[in-house]
């Protein structure tokens, strides 16, 4: 048993590390405010066991950068029992608020009544798909829920890295430059592959100019949902000088069918990567939407070089 002078057995006590001085002081880790909107996650494309494992892994990252974050998901094509829609998981986010505010007030609390958005809407996309951000934002004015929505998460360069990783796993990319080793099947070409039309193409160009800086090899965007897009950029790549492509999807996974990307694949002739999927820049580029639709000063993502 210790005494105020020390240990009695003659254990070490672990005491307190004193907090450093000055500006070499490590910053205090982040947290949520407490009575913050929820985080919303609106998923879109088919629901399943997949989908919804993927979005699960994202919001554990995005609440590992922030503690005490509130954060939810709603599927665009839902049915509320077992995937429950972006409308629903608004309204509920709105009564839960309502209830924890009033059970305060029962309880003696001087509390005061929540103000501003319930919710801030993130939407899983990594690039424009302004047909899916209609359906988002209608999903969201049908609740009648105050929330706010912010852009897709991209371009950005966490993307760019999280699309080497994908290639270097797949076998087509190396996974580090500055080591001297090569990969028989590394493509000397990327086709990025995107949904939405020309501005997703055009958006996903500003990402793949990053991702050839970091291979050291042409990067060209192409539409999945335009027909003879992939082949075009396929043909264009050949013609100056690329002789094993690779198809690298700008997506997150849930927002087009794997059949659709596997026909692309087949009609470039090539080799496709994974989806970005869960990966972690997902999350905290999650994250860093809702911090900056709150005002919130988040913590730095910073990329990490591919090893």
């Amino acid at each position: 048993m210790s005494s105020p002078t020390g240990p009695a057995s003659g254990l070490p006590v672990r005491m307190p590390r004193p907090r450093q001085p000055g500006r070499h002081r490590r910053p205090e880790p982040l947290v949520a405010p407490e009575g913050a909107p929820s985080l919303v996650l609106a998923v879109p494309g088919t629901p399943s066991s997949a989908t919804r494992g993927l979005a699960d892994e994202v919001i554990s990252i995005a609440r590992s950068e922030l503690p005490g974050l509130d954060a939810r998901i709603g599927h665009l094509d839902g049915d509320d029992d077992e995937f429950p829609t972006l409308s629903t998981v608004l309204v509920r986010a709105a009564e839960e608020r309502t209830a924890r505010f009033e059970q305060a007030r029962a309880a003696g609390l001087d509390v005061r009544e929540p103000e501003g958005p319930v919710a801030v809407v993130v939407p899983l996309l990594a690039g424009p798909d302004n047909a899916l951000l209609r359906r988002i934002r209608q999903a969201v004015m049908d609740s009648r829920i105050a929330a706010e929505l912010t852009d897709v998460l991209g371009p950005h360069p966490l993307l760019a890295e999280a699309l080497h990783v994908r290639l270097s796993e797949a076998g087509l990319a190396r996974a580090d430059r500055a080591r001297l080793f090569t990969v028989a099947t590394a493509a000397d070409g990327i086709i990025l592959a995107s949904v939405g039309g020309d501005e997703a193409v055009q958006a996903a160009g500003i990402t793949g100019m990053l991702l050839a800086a970091r291979l050291a090899v042409p990067v060209i965007a192409a539409a999945l949902d335009e027909e003879g897009s992939i082949a075009s950029v396929a043909e264009q790549l050949r013609s100056s000088g690329s002789q094993q492509l690779a198809l690298a999807p700008y997506l997150i996974g849930p927002e087009i069918e794997q059949s659709v990307l596997e026909e692309a694949a087949k009609e470039a002739g090539c080799s496709a990567a994974e989806p970005l999927g869960p990966y972690p820049a997902i999350g905290k580029l999650a994250l860093a939407k809702y911090t900056t639709a709150l005002g919130i000063s988040p913590q730095q993502a910073q990329g990490t070089p591919v090893r």
